[in-house]
Parts: structure tokens; sequence; C-alpha cells
């Protein structure tokens, strides 16, 4: 516990010298421009410096999974460890789920990167602020918690019916052929492209003892 807060505090104390914005064109009527200007004024408050500004409009969007080239790029600056701190309007710029907000966070998180959100108050550069981490923490517990329920619960349903559990038993011609050519010298990825199957089911055969 003594180290964790230990961690907390050094973690409030860093400097931001690397801060992202973030800037995404929404219904709420405020522009790009209006966004970055009021998070720029926060920033040099708080004395932290801008490393990089990111900027989606309505038409570059994309239409499927992703928020958008300018969130892309910053959201790979974020696994890469770019950043000290992403700054963004309102956090419906982040995700257009709450799972893939989710997940944004949760890199945050793995990353040791702040988040400051304006609209909502949320700043975890602050020991208030860093109860939103500590709250995903528990969240994805829970979530870990009832896969691994669904998982147990769906395999003795499968048990109880008879149902054959594991990896599907490989046809005896099949396993024949592979220790057959096998015998020949022919290297796995050979054999496995040759009988069309897997690599791991070519290994397989060949570790399994006769």
């Amino acid at each position: 516990m003594e180290e964790k807060m230990r961690f907390a505090a050094g973690n409030i104390s860093k400097k931001r010298e690397r801060v992202a914005l973030y800037a995404k064109s929404g219904t709420d009527g405020q522009t790009t421009e209006n966004q970055l200007h009021e998070l720029r004024k926060i920033a040099d408050q708080k004395g932290w410096k801008i490393a990089r500004e990111f900027v989606d409009q309505s038409t570059s969007l994309s239409k499927g999974r992703g928020q958008g080239p300018a969130f892309d790029e910053m959201f790979n600056g974020v696994k890469r460890g770019d950043f000290d701190l992403i700054m963004v309007w309102n956090v419906d710029r982040l995700g257009r789920s709450l799972r893939q907000l989710i997940s944004f966070l949760d890199e945050l998180h793995s990353k040791n990167i702040d988040l400051f959100i304006n609209k909502q108050g949320v700043d975890t550069t602050t020991p208030a602020g860093k109860m939103l981490f500590q709250m995903l923490d528990v969240f994805a517990g829970f979530e870990r918690s009832m896969i691994q329920e669904r998982v147990k619960k769906g395999l003795k349903e499968a048990k109880n019916r008879g149902q054959r559990l594991g990896r599907p038993r490989v046809p005896f011609a099949v396993e024949s052929k592979i220790r057959e050519l096998r015998s020949t010298g022919k290297g796995i990825r050979r054999i496995a492209t040759e009988l069309r199957v897997g690599v791991s089911t070519v290994m397989r055969v060949i570790d399994k003892p006769l």
C-alpha cells in the first residue's frame, strides 16, 4: 500500500512537458478551434507544455470503428508512451461507445499517461482525479471475473452434454500422411502447406508418441 502511495505521489508531482491536445467537431456547437483555444489556455495556466495538437473534423471521420485519422495517430503515440498527458474538451471525443472509452483509458493507465477532460472536470494529475484510474481497475477486474465465470459455466454445460472438449482430433489418414512426409525429411511448414493444415497441427502430430 505504501509503495502504491509513493508511486501515485511521484506521478502527481512529475512535470507535464509532453502534452497532447485532441479536438474533434461535435454536435455541441464547439468548433475544434474553440476547443483548442480553451485547452491551450488551461495548459498555460497550469504550466503544461504542449507537444502536439490532433484535430479531426467531421468530414475526416472514419465510418468504421475508428474515431478519425488524427485520433488514430494520437492513440499510436499513446501506445508508444510519447506523451505525459492527453487533454480533450469533452469525454464524447474519446470514444463512440463505452467499450472504446474504457479501452482508451486502460491504455493511458498502462503507459502512466494522465488525462484532462475539461467539460467533465476530470484531471488525473490530481489525487482526486487518480480515482478514475482506480475505478477502472475495479471494473476491469470485475469484467475479467465475469468472463471467467461464463467460460467455466460454458465448459461445464458442454461436458454435461457429452461434448468433447479441447482441440479436434486429427483424422487418422492426415496423421499418417504427416508422419510419412516427415520421414522423408520434409520440413514442418512444407508439410502443413502440402496437406493444407496448420503448422501447430503438424507439430502436435510429430510430437505425439506412437
